[in-house]
């Protein structure tokens, strides 16, 4: 009896940790890939009459946005110790505005750091940097409910190495 028992906790224990451990599609955006709008319309048109489409129901192309994005530089990179927007950051994201004004989804923005300095310091510079970004946008045209910011400080680098050229690589803001 007692080996039946244990037998069947093993088997809801066992279900339990499935349970735990599936997951959901998660979109770039943040938005639960479930196939379905929470209205329960999922952009397909049935029929042949194609009315539906001219009352203004489009599915979004996700390949278009890709290329327009592959073509537009999505990280803005600081000089060593600051938060200030350079000259080619303000280029690259005046693009990126252009683009982004006719979308609706969240923008997330990520700050980093290179390796210099306190974890702490770090993370409050990578901060900063992402709100300079977010700043700007706002300033120029794009709505603050949409920008969501992050930094990772120096915990995420994408050059390894000791030097100026790896650490100015570091010292960026991406735009996700």
């Amino acid at each position: 009896m007692k080996n039946k028992n244990l037998q069947m906790l093993g088997v809801v224990f066992s279900a339990v940790l499935l349970a735990a451990c599936s997951s959901t599609d998660v979109e770039e955006g943040g938005e639960v890939n479930s196939g379905q709008s929470l209205s329960g319309f999922d952009g397909s048109v049935s029929g042949g009459s194609g009315a539906a489409g001219a009352q203004g129901f489009e599915q979004n192309e996700p390949a278009v946005e890709e290329e327009q994005m592959a073509d537009l530089n999505s990280v803005f990179y600081f000089e060593f110790d600051s938060s200030s927007l350079t000259a080619d950051a303000r280029a690259d994201l005046d693009a990126q505005i252009d683009r982004l004004r006719d979308s609706v989804g969240t923008i997330r923005l990520e700050g980093h750091a290179d390796e210099r300095g306190t974890r702490e310091y770090n993370i409050a510079l990578g901060e900063r940097r992402a709100q300079a970004v977010a700043d700007y946008m706002v300033l120029n045209g794009i709505s603050r409910y949409r920008i969501e910011t992050v930094s990772y400080g120096e915990e995420r680098p994408l050059s390894f190495g000791q030097g100026e050229s790896a650490w100015s690589e570091n010292r960026r803001v991406e735009l996700k």
